[in-house]
């Protein structure tokens, strides 16, 4: 009996390997997106003086958190060597994790910014970023890093920070997860 669930565990555990590469495949193809949520910033939300252009009225990234980023930025470079595309929120945590990715200029992108606590449009934003990846590819490898809010309304999945899932395009909502990576 123990030698059938170690057979059932290792084919699964082989299949959820495939398919992990798969979507490694396919995102270094430009059919899939990263989408991540930021690295480590303790706490939740932000100060209630907070002010997106003054990073001290924000939740910032810890030490771990810069170093999740860096390790994101080694793990993307192993992928792929073609040019990445990264797109992140104003949020200076999410800023600050694709910088420290340091795999491509940082290309702001409002419609990735946080909407909890009725700070953006939850439908307004998910519906402008479906638009916005409407093709069933981008050029090159891309990656958007966001927040816990964000990731949950496109994908349904409560992330960890610095979680990642390669998702399908054409986008939809539900996005189409191909797999979700963690550190």
């Amino acid at each position: 009996m123990k030698l059938v669930k170690w057979l059932i565990l290792l084919l699964f555990s082989a299949n959820v390997l495939a398919d992990t590469e798969a979507a490694w495949q396919a995102w270094q193809k430009g059919e899939a997106l990263l989408v991540m949520r930021h690295a480590l910033a303790p706490g939740i939300g932000d100060p209630a003086n907070f002010q997106l252009a003054d990073c001290s009225t924000q939740r910032n990234l810890n030490s771990q958190g810069q170093q999740q980023a860096v390790v994101w930025g080694q793990r993307l470079r192993q992928r792929t060597t073609a040019p990445i595309s990264i797109y992140s929120s104003q949020w200076c945590r999410c800023l600050d994790t694709a910088s420290y990715m340091a795999v491509g200029e940082v290309k702001p992108l409002p419609i990735l910014n946080s909407f909890f606590a009725g700070r953006g449009s939850r439908q307004q934003q998910t519906t402008a970023l479906i638009s916005y990846f409407a093709s069933s590819t981008v050029m090159q490898p891309t990656v958007l890093v966001t927040h816990q809010v964000n990731f949950t309304e496109l994908t349904g999945i409560f992330p960890q920070s610095a979680e990642a899932a390669i998702i399908a395009l054409p986008l939809s909502q539900p996005a189409k997860v191909l797999a979700r990576v963690a550190l």
